[in-house]
């Protein structure tokens, strides 16, 4: 099965940008080639430049905030396990202190670093990063890949707080939704979401045997879905066909 996902807040739409740039960052940090280094760095200036939002911070406060008051209601319920709530509200907990104790926003260190700027400024311009036009750059690609794993953690570690907060609340928003099996008449589907829920985030599940990608849209009163595949000439086609698929709405 191939998971999609789409966003129903632009919130959560940011949430999921980051998550796919801190998970692109980790895999390339602990490789040791110069390249996967290269796009590494490159990694690191989109954080920078998605992480830049004004209120980002506030709003990962409140999620967070929020999600604690849920748990804490729960307690003396006898079908909750007490000892697994208390796990995971320290944990919120620990999200919120980390990042509410952090003073300067995310990656702010590394606009302190003339270096990484200038790099950062050259690294958008096709093959600008060459050895004639970045010396300095040429003679880091040429270190140890330990030694350039020792600096891009340096780099990076001013996103540990927010990369925590990120993957905990997604966490939390994706096990608050249960699949369901649906099936997309002629390729298409739609349905009204219910009113008096605040759903955030869809999750669409599609066997890989069927060669077929959602279209999607949405927002807070319905969802959308036509199924798509690539044709021979490369370009998407609506199918006919009945398509099943899971989905599950989180909130």
């Amino acid at each position: 099965m191939i998971l999609y996902e789409y966003p129903l807040h632009e919130r959560v739409r940011t949430y999921l940008r980051l998550e796919h740039l801190f998970s692109r960052l980790q895999q390339l940090i602990t490789r040791v080639d110069a390249l996967d280094h290269h796009f590494a760095l490159a990694t690191l200036f989109e954080l920078m430049d998605v992480a830049a939002r004004a209120d980002l911070k506030s709003d990962l406060l409140k999620d967070l905030d929020k999600h604690k008051h849920t748990f804490e209601s729960y307690r003396g319920n006898p079908a909750i396990a007490e000892d697994v709530l208390n796990q995971v509200i320290a944990e919120i907990d620990h999200c919120f202190a980390d990042l509410n104790d952090q003073s300067s926003k995310a990656g702010q260190p590394l606009t302190e670093n003339d270096w990484l700027m200038s790099l950062r400024n050259r690294i958008v311009i096709p093959a600008g990063t060459c050895e004639f036009d970045l010396p300095l750059y040429y003679a880091w690609q040429h270190k140890t890949g330990l030694s350039r794993q020792a600096d891009l953690a340096q780099w990076s570690s001013s996103f540990n707080p927010l990369a925590k907060a990120v993957h905990l609340l997604l966490k939390l928003l994706r096990d608050s939704g249960s699949p369901q099996k649906v099936m997309a008449s002629a390729g298409q589907f739609q349905q009204n979401l219910p009113q008096g829920r605040n759903f955030l985030l869809m999750r669409l599940a599609i066997d890989e045997a069927l060669d077929l990608a959602p279209e999607i849209s949405g927002n807070r009163m319905m969802v959308s879905v036509r199924m798509i595949r690539q044709g021979e000439d490369k370009r998407p086609q609506g199918v006919s066909d009945d398509v099943a698929f899971e989905m599950a709405l989180c909130a």
